[in-house]
């Protein structure tokens, strides 16, 4: 992949007082405490044919940030928030505080909050910042380490207001000192997030507009004689142009607006959220996200000619890329790769572990003729059950959420195996659909092999919901008129259902874009595995054990 930026010579050859200076930002969002490899397909500017590698991984990241470094040993890793929450096992079992060192470990000098670090609320969060054991989670907490040290980056949320005091329940900003001049960071958080985690959990905080947030602090910031002002907000937007073209000009969604309303001395934004790849253009500001999941980083070089009075002129030129955490083009950090390991060792003790019995030694993932599987019936009913008393109704989610079949060992299925079926991290998104875009989404399946280049992708559906459908019937109108039912009550058209889906394709994923359309979303905070473990557990404990050999039938291909 050809990179924009400069070599090791060029890039600290302008060190004459008074010259223009290059100041090199690496960024990630969304990490959601991915500390392993996985392995994707992405087409980009570079690879116009899908491009499968194994990427991400914090060894990997951390000897890409050492060949950066290498270049310039004065580069400044920030992030963007999620870097916790809705993690995978090997970091979710232990409170998400391996995630935490190994960020101390790349040198993170500062991030923005993301919505999930309030998934166990503001003190959790404070905690995750100061360190201490004194947790909601006393299972998990402090159990990796004797004495969990908290972040040596700073949390910035300029937006997050503590009711007591009416002022931020962290800090709004950072200045960072490179080459001689200083540099701003004002992090915020998505608004929303009041709407995305338990209410209990941050009863003392308030949300405001991102924007104002953030203007509010200018004024304080250029008094300090910075040169540059950079924001790192957890909200993001989504484009469909390749995540490594340059100067991208199609960002649409929420971001868009709140770069618009930004102080004009602002011109660069690094943002998150959307788990969206892009480098875009906004009113004359750049504007960034590297996805998720630590799958790729983006490279940032400010051009500053700090002989220029006006702080929204001292920037010359800002140039972005998105670079893949390929494997095979970095060379793994070796101490990192000695934590994993050593990680990954001491997870397995917990790892191994009995969970449940299950009703047959193997539930089966590969779906049938009709589009059904055994285990996807029980993973969609893990999810209602997970959400119902938040409302759910139905729970869809797509097959290929799910990764491989449950299999169960003599003493049961231990938490390993368990968590080899739905190893994403997503959280369970609440929406709504009248009955007419239920339908619409159910047409969204792409029902044969032949339908789409990625093949086949059905939705497995809760119990309750069921239907029929023709594959000799033209694609948009294969599901059977009046087939549609929930427990056994025909679908409303104008009506409203309440969904919990998976928050891969409540973004679009897999081609569902109809549930971008779903109103009053709430992104619960439950992670699909823990829906799966405790929805397994109570099934045995009540004396019926999850699982059969065969698929239900709630949904039918007609011949």
């Amino acid at each position: 992949m050809a990179l924009v930026f400069l070599s090791a010579c060029a890039s600290l050859q302008n060190t004459t007082p008074g010259a223009p200076l290059e100041i090199n930002l690496v960024a990630i969002n969304d990490l959601h405490g991915h500390l392993e490899a996985e392995t994707r397909s992405y087409v980009s500017a570079d690879y116009p044919i899908p491009h499968k590698s194994k990427v991400g991984g914090i060894a990997t990241i951390g000897g890409a940030l050492n060949a950066w470094r290498a270049q310039d040993p004065q580069l400044l890793l920030v992030g963007t928030g999620d870097l916790i929450g809705a993690s995978p096992a090997l970091s979710s079992i232990w409170a998400d505080e391996p995630t935490i060192s190994t960020l101390n470990q790349l040198d993170m000098r500062v991030s923005s909050v993301g919505n999930h670090e309030f998934d166990q609320g503001s003190a959790e969060l404070l905690r995750y910042q100061h360190g201490g054991c004194k947790s909601n989670r006393p299972d998990k907490a402090c159990h990796f380490e004797e004495h969990f040290s908290g972040a040596k980056f700073s949390y910035l949320a300029a937006n997050v207001i503590d009711k007591s005091s009416g002022r931020p329940l962290m800090a709004p900003y950072r200045i960072e000192q490179v080459r001689g001049i200083k540099i701003a960071f004002i992090g915020a958080v998505v608004r929303e997030t009041e709407k995305m985690v338990s209410a209990d959990g941050i009863s003392n905080v308030s949300f405001i507009d991102e924007a104002d947030a953030i203007n509010q602090w200018i004024p304080e910031i250029k008094a300090q004689g910075v040169s540059a002002i950079v924001v790192l907000i957890h909200q993001g937007g989504e484009t469909a142009e390749p995540f490594d073209m340059a100067a991208c000009t199609r960002l649409r969604g929420p971001i868009v607006d709140i770069v618009k309303r930004l102080d004009p001395a602002i011109r660069l934004v690094i943002s998150a959220h959307t788990h969206n790849g892009y480098t875009c253009q906004v009113d004359g500001r750049t504007v960034t996200q590297g996805e998720s999941f630590g799958h790729m980083l983006t490279r940032i070089k400010l051009t500053i000619d700090p002989r220029i009075a006006d702080l929204q002129q001292k920037i010359t030129a800002i140039r972005a890329q998105n670079v893949l955490m390929d494997n095979q083009h970095f060379a793994p950090d070796p101490a990192l790769s000695t934590f994993l390991q050593t990680l990954k060792a001491r997870s397995d003790v917990v790892l191994v572990q009995p969970i449940a019995r299950i009703a047959v030694a193997r539930i089966d993932s590969k779906i049938d003729d009709a589009g059904e599987s055994p285990l996807g019936d029980v993973i969609a009913d893990s999810q209602l059950a997970a959400t119902r008393k938040l409302g759910a109704q139905i729970a869809v989610t797509n097959h290929k959420s799910i990764r491989e079949s449950l299999d169960s060992g003599a003493d049961g299925s231990n938490y390993a195996q368990i968590a080899a079926t739905t190893p994403y991290g997503n959280t369970l998104i609440l929406l709504s659909l009248t009955g007419n875009q239920l339908l619409a989404l159910l047409e969204q399946q792409s029902w044969l092999e032949q339908d789409r280049p990625s093949g086949r992708i059905m939705l497995q559906v809760s119990h309750g919901l069921s239907y029929r459908w023709d594959a000799r019937r033209p694609l948009g109108q294969r599901v059977l008129p009046g087939s549609v039912k929930l427990n056994g009550v025909d679908l409303k058209p104008q009506g409203l259902y309440r969904l919990s889906v998976n928050s891969f394709i409540a973004q679009g994923g897999d081609g569902f874009s109809l549930l971008t359309q779903g109103a009053d979303r709430v992104d619960t905070g439950i992670n699909d595995l823990d829906a799966l473990t405790h929805y397994l557990s109570a099934s045995e404990h009540d004396g019926h054990p999850a699982g059969s050999a065969q698929a239900d039938g709630r949904i039918v291909r007609v011949h």
